[in-house]
């Protein structure tokens, strides 16, 4: 039991490194000044699940739920 706490430990180390990393990564969400003339709604703007910023974003949904999984189970095995 305790090889797979030590496991799951290490594993949730590694995942909030990497989710700190991509977010670091991401575009902000603002539009800014870009919004009031409307030239916000460009290509990218509206394909932006089929960019890299999208596969950031997956990732990142990913990687949050499979940290509160394991936060959770951490949480439960400790009594």
């Amino acid at each position: 039991m305790a090889v797979l706490k030590t496991i799951l430990i290490v594993a949730l180390i590694l995942i909030c490194v990497i989710v700190t990393a991509i977010v670091l990564l991401q575009e902000g969400k603002s539009a800014g000044l870009g919004a009031i003339a409307g030239s916000s709604d460009t290509y990218w703007s509206r394909h932006k699940d089929r960019s890299m910023e999208g596969v950031l974003v997956k990732v990142t949904r990913v990687l949050i739920a499979l940290f509160l999984l394991i936060s959770i189970v951490l949480n439960i095995g400790s009594f």
